[in-house]
């Protein structure tokens, strides 16, 4: 009897990507490798992708890159992401326009932690009473805000690290640390990225945020530089588990479901 067809879950073989072309992102060149998979077929419709740490292993690219690939070919319509469970092949031609080439959520988030942990330890030096003052009353509006309306709060969020930069009097860092703000607010992956945050409950760190103001307040560039990088450094951890399709998420749903199956107290009116 012939062996049965191996599903497209357990594809397993390493065939690293190429380089990218010249000014192609990683994870652009990954999405393509995989959307032609599922042209070819290899990814069947219905089926699921391996998982991320599969491929990550396979391609020989980091699991942040993997990820932002699955979100790029998620907003083509090829794939659908299903928490707890994986990622699915949907259809072999694109829905929605491939997005407009930019930057990715991690690239950018690791652009901005070298950056702004700098800027920080720039602005720790110049710090006066009234931006001080600022920043105070920019997290007490994140906190406010957090338990009302999380995008008044992310607008606080941007203030007080523009307010940062400005505290340089540095028009080259200000311009930068703008620029990195803007590029997460028009980027169609860092869009679809945050409203999978918000739905996992992910909201502004108020105490990471105090923590950068007593850095500032006690004018240590050393500490300022360090509070701002663990800061960033915790909004990539809370990025990945709020997009993590393969996570214990998964153990408590079937444990859930296992629950409900045995339960027999309803029938006995308990």
């Amino acid at each position: 009897m012939a062996a049965p067809s191996r599903p497209a879950s357990s594809h397993r073989t390493s065939r690293p990507v190429a380089p990218p072309a010249p000014g192609r992102r990683l994870y652009e060149h990954v999405a393509d490798v995989l959307g032609d998979r599922i042209r070819s077929g290899e990814y069947r419709i219905g089926g699921r992708l391996p998982s991320e740490r599969e491929l990550a292993q396979s391609l020989a690219v980091s699991r942040p890159t993997v990820r932002e690939a699955i979100m790029s070919l998620e907003l083509e319509g090829l794939v659908e992401v299903r928490l707890g469970s994986g990622v699915y092949v949907r259809q072999t031609t694109p829905s929605q326009p491939a997005a407009i080439p930019d930057v990715g959520p991690f690239e950018l988030l690791e652009a901005r932690r070298i950056i702004e942990s700098e800027v920080c330890a720039c602005a720790a030096l110049r710090m006066t009473p009234a931006v001080l003052e600022r920043l105070e009353a920019l997290i007490a509006e994140m906190e406010r805000q957090n338990e009302t309306d999380v995008l008044l709060s992310e607008r606080a969020d941007r203030q007080f690290h523009e307010t940062i930069a400005e505290a340089t009097e540095n028009t080259a860092l200000m311009a930068a640390v703008t620029a990195l703000w803007d590029a997460r607010a028009r980027s169609p992956l860092i869009q679809r990225l945050s409203v999978k945050a918000l739905a996992a409950g992910v909201k502004p760190g108020v105490n990471e945020h105090r923590a950068i103001l007593a850095a500032l307040t006690a004018r240590d560039p050393h500490e300022a530089r360090n509070a701002m990088s663990a800061h960033l450094a915790r909004v990539m951890d809370q990025l990945l588990e709020a997009t993590e399709v393969e996570t214990m998420e998964q153990a408590r749903q079937q444990a859930e479901a296992r629950r409900r199956k045995f339960d027999i107290r309803p029938a006995l009116g308990i």
